[in-house]
Order: structure tokens, then sequence, then C-alpha cells
């Protein structure tokens, strides 16, 4: 009785430092989204994010120092909810390979992604999908009112961006690997749910996702 009662108490602690390490996460997203839209000349276009079908936010980039040439990342995808208006609850995502912009002496950089049509959008909630290939992906402009009417952009499902050292910037970002992040997912949600099927079911967003959600539906509310 003793061991059960051990091996339950170490379970119920490994589910709440994951709980802590996904609350951790989504405020990384939130200010991450917050710190950016605050530069009005160097931030992702507001037409942009209106237009957008999904986001994804990826805080901190890492090199993987154990891996040659290795980068990893956990982040989050949100997509527009049933009514089109505003963000529905987020799903998770990890982040493979790829090139992520990273300058000299530079360990981390945050990622942002825009999904700009249904079909990027049915793509990125697959399984597992790779930039540049499963999907069309160009550097997104930056500056508040900077127009985005280039064929380049106009035709790309996925628009990105990096952020290392304070810089902000679009880049072409090619070859990463996203995966659904099933793990993170139930810590949210308590089920081992898919992005697909979070998209489709519309749960209830996290508590922890409250602040992430009103920042979006702060700089990108569409009008019904």
């Amino acid at each position: 009785m003793r061991s059960v009662l051990v091996m339950l108490t170490m379970i119920a602690g490994a589910a709440h430092l994951a709980a802590e390490g996904t609350q951790e996460r989504l405020n990384d997203a939130a200010t991450l989204f917050t710190e950016i839209m605050a530069t009005p000349d160097r931030s992702i276009p507001q037409d942009l994010l209106r237009k957008a079908s999904c986001i994804v936010l990826v805080p901190g980039v890492k090199r993987a120092a154990f891996v040659f040439g290795g980068k990893y990342g956990r982040g989050f995808v949100l997509c527009r909810n049933s009514s089109g208006t505003g963000w529905g609850s987020p799903g998770a995502v990890r982040v493979e390979g790829g090139s992520f912009g990273f300058q000299i002496g530079v360990s981390s950089t945050d990622v942002v992604l825009l999904v700009m049509n249904q079909k990027g959008m049915q793509k990125l909630l697959k399984s597992k999908f790779t930039l540049g290939g499963d999907a069309t992906v160009a550097a997104g402009p930056v500056g508040r009112d900077t127009s985005a009417e280039t064929d380049a952009l106009m035709s790309a499902e996925i628009l990105s961006w990096s952020r290392s050292k304070g810089l902000f910037a679009g880049i072409a970002l090619t070859g990463a690997t996203l995966r659904n992040d099933i793990d993170e997912n139930e810590a949210m949600y308590g089920k081992r749910w898919t992005n697909k099927e979070i998209v489709d079911g519309s749960p209830a967003p996290p508590k922890d996702a409250a602040a992430l959600l009103k920042e979006l539906n702060r700089y990108s509310m569409k009008k019904g």
C-alpha cells in the first residue's frame, strides 16, 4: 500500500510540474506577441493578422548542443474560431530543425508564423508537416501599416518572422518540421487531443491562455 501511495504521489508531482511548464510557455507566448506588437514600426502588419487563418508562436527556439546543427522549440498554434472573428483555443506544437536565422552567439530565437488561408491551415493541423516542403513559406513584412500586396506574400500559405537579440524581422523559414505536442495538449485539456481535434472541437480554452487570447484579439479582431 505504501509503495502504491508513493507512486501516486510521484505521478501527481510530475503532472503538476508539467502543468507549471505549460503555464509558463503560454505566458511566454503572450509576452512574445505583446512585445512584438508594442513597437508599431517593427511589428507584424495588423492587416495580415486580421486576414490570417492561424498563428503559431514559439518563444525561444534553441540550439540543441547535443545534436550537431539541431534546433528545437515548443509553442502553440491558434486558429480562428467558428465565427471567424476571434481566436479559438490553443493547440501545442513542437518545432524541430530548419533555418531559424540564428545570429552568431545567439542560442535562442523566437519564431512567429501566420497561416494565411484554409489550405495552409489544413496542412498545419496534420500530425507533422515541413515548412517549404509541405507548405509554401515566405518572409513576412515588418511594420504595422506595411503593405503586403506583393506576389510572394499573396501566394505564400505561411509567412514567418524571427526575433533574436531584440531584432524582429521576416525570414523565409524553411526545412523546419512542426509536430503536434500531444503531451502538452493533455496538460492543457486533460485529453490526448491532436491540434485538429482541438480546432474542430472548440473546447473551452485553458485559463492560463487568457492573456494570450486577450492580446491576439486586441490586435487582430475581425468585424463580424
